[in-house]
């Protein structure tokens, strides 16, 4: 590692997502020369700086922090180096770091982004799923009608759909994929590069059936496969309809649904038609 002291800016460093052996060289050498941490859990941060032997100031940075405690950092960023972790993997992804870049740029602070750990890159690549084209969306919502709106306005996109998940709220979005995107293939990736990782990639039906009898912890990466060839006579065109009749008017939803199914458009307009004046 190097000696030298770096230069001012902020440093985005990504960590571990489980094994602290896959921190990388670069990472480990930022942060033993950075002056300040910015994290989502000083707790979380501090075992991976004792598993590196350093000793930093940590400033907490997550969900809650606001206008004045970006303004400090950035501040701070003017004459010192600021190294922004989080709790696993890279910073920015699914959390609000963004905030912080798109400022720190404004005001022309030198940003450095460091490569390192994704879960769902990790996830990805062991599911065995398309992984030419892939949508990262981040976390299903927590309420059943949102995630249905959810699911259905990404039904059409011709990619593999990558999911942020809960061990507790796994099973709800495994049923709600099982009812919006019938015939699809379901990764489920957990406990990715520790000890007990796994990748289980097979209907939701069966995945549903596994993780209610095995309840699973932590967080998950949940990936659904891009839509194929559907057989019509499969396709619960109702559900798909009645969750796009949430958010759009019946000629977009039928549209919707077509593009997703390959069902007829002016077929689907009718049906879209009788669900909404039910």
């Amino acid at each position: 590692m190097s000696v030298e002291p770096l230069e001012p800016g902020l440093y985005i460093v990504a960590t571990p997502i489980g094994n602290l052996g896959d921190v990388t060289m670069r990472a480990a050498d930022v942060l033993s020369r950075c002056d300040v941490i910015a994290c989502e859990d000083t707790r979380v941060t501090a075992k991976l700086l004792q598993h590196l032997g350093l000793h930093k100031p940590m400033w907490r940075y997550d969900d809650h922090s606001g206008a004045r405690d970006r303004a400090r950092l950035l501040e701070v960023m003017q004459t010192q180096a600021v190294a922004l972790v989080s709790d696993a993997g890279t910073p920015l992804i699914s959390d609000p770091g963004y905030r912080l870049v798109r400022e720190a740029r404004e005001q022309e602070i030198p940003v450095t982004s460091l490569p390192g750990a994704s879960a769902a890159i990790v996830g990805l690549t062991l599911s065995g799923l398309p992984n030419d084209r892939f949508l990262f969306a981040g976390f299903l919502p927590q309420k059943a009608k949102a995630r249905a709106d959810t699911l259905a306005e990404l039904a059409a996109v011709p990619a593999t759909l990558v999911f942020y998940e809960t061990g507790p709220r796994l099973t709800k979005s495994l049923e709600a994929i099982a009812e919006l995107l019938p015939d699809r293939e379901v990764s489920v990736a957990r406990e990715l590069t520790k000890r007990h990782e796994e990748c289980r990639t097979a209907a939701p039906e069966a995945l549903i059936a596994h993780y209610t009898a095995h309840p699973p912890k932590g967080e998950i990466v949940l990936m659904v496969a891009p839509p194929g060839e559907i057989q019509a006579s499969n396709v619960d065109a109702d559900a798909l309809l009645t969750a796009a009749l949430e958010t759009d008017k019946p000629s977009r939803a039928a549209a919707q649904v077509a593009k997703a199914t390959g069902l007829d458009r002016k077929e689907l307009y009718a049906r879209a038609m009788e669900l909404k004046a039910q």
